[in-house]
C-alpha cells in the first residue's frame, strides 16, 4: 500500500503505518482487529498502537474493552510539513554558514543528457517570477508542464537564428527569474560524444538567454 511506504518516508516504522491506515479503514477498533487487519503479530500491536498514541496518531477511546480510535492525518501531516520546514531552515543557515553563495560569474561544466534534463527540470519547478527556453523540443514541452502556475513562460524555437550548437548536437536555453541559466548541447541520435552544457548565474549570460528567446519568439511571429 502507498500510503504505508509514504508514512514511513516521513519516519513511521512499518508497523505504525500498517496499524495506522488499519485504524483509518477500522475508523475504531479494540488492538486484536487492528492487529488483523494490518497484519501485525499480536504481541507487537500494543506497543505499536501506544507509540501511535505518543506520535499524536491515535488516542483511547474505551478501556473495557480497550479500544483505539485514529486522529486527524491532516494535522499530523501540517505537523510533518512544519517540522520539516523548520529543519530545512535550519540546515539552509548552517550551510551558508559553512559556504557562501557561488559568485555570479561562476560557470559551472554538466556533462551527461540525464543530469543536465535532471538541473532544468529543479531549476523550472523552483521558478517564481519568469522561465525563458528554446531549443530541444521534447525538453521544453516537460518543462513547460513543470512551470508552476502564475510563472510567465517565453518558450521559442531555434529555427532560422544563429546556431548556438555544432553540427550533430541539439542546442537547448533555459534561464529562470533573471537568476540562473543554463546552456546545453544534446546529442543527435546516433552521433558520438555526451551530451555537455554550463550552468551559470551570471547575470550577462542570463540577460543574453532571455533576449535569445525573445528574439527568437520575434522571428517566429513574424514569420507566420
Amino acid at each position: 500500500m502507498s500510503a504505508v511506504i509514504h508514512l514511513q518516508a516521513l519516519g513511521l516504522t512499518e508497523y505504525e503505518a500498517r496499524a495506522y491506515t488499519a485504524l483509518l479503514a477500522l475508523g475504531r477498533a479494540v488492538p486484536a482487529r487492528v492487529a488483523r487487519q494490518a497484519g501485525i503479530p499480536r504481541p507487537k500491536i500494543y506497543e505499536t498502537l501506544e507509540r501511535l498514541e505518543g506520535r499524536g496518531l491515535a488516542a483511547r477511546v474505551g478501556q473495557n474493552p480497550l479500544e483505539y480510535a485514529p486522529l486527524s492525518a491532516r494535522e499530523y501531516l501540517a505537523r510533518a510539513r512544519r517540522s520539516f520546514d523548520d529543519r530545512l531552515g535550519a540546515l539552509d543557515r548552517d550551510l551558508s554558514r559553512l559556504a557562501p553563495d557561488p559568485a555570479p560569474e561562476a560557470v559551472y561544466h554538466l556533462y551527461g543528457e540525464a543530469a543536465i534534463r535532471s538541473l532544468c527540470e529543479d531549476l523550472t519547478l523552483n521558478a517564481r517570477r519568469s522561465v525563458y527556453m528554446a531549443g530541444e523540443t521534447a525538453l521544453a514541452e516537460r518543462l513547460e508542464r513543470l512551470t508552476p502556475r502564475g510563472v510567465d513562460l517565453y518558450r521559442a524555437s531555434l529555427v532560422d537564428l544563429p546556431a548556438v550548437a555544432a553540427e550533430g548536437q541539439r542546442a537547448f536555453l533555459l534561464a529562470r527569474d533573471g537568476e540562473a541559466a543554463v546552456i546545453a548541447h544534446f546529442i543527435e541520435e546516433g552521433g558520438s560524444g555526451e551530451a555537455h552544457g554550463v550552468h551559470t548565474h551570471n547575470p550577462v549570460v542570463i540577460h543574453l538567454i532571455e533576449g535569445y528567446v525573445q528574439l527568437a519568439a520575434q522571428r517566429a511571429a513574424g514569420g507566420r
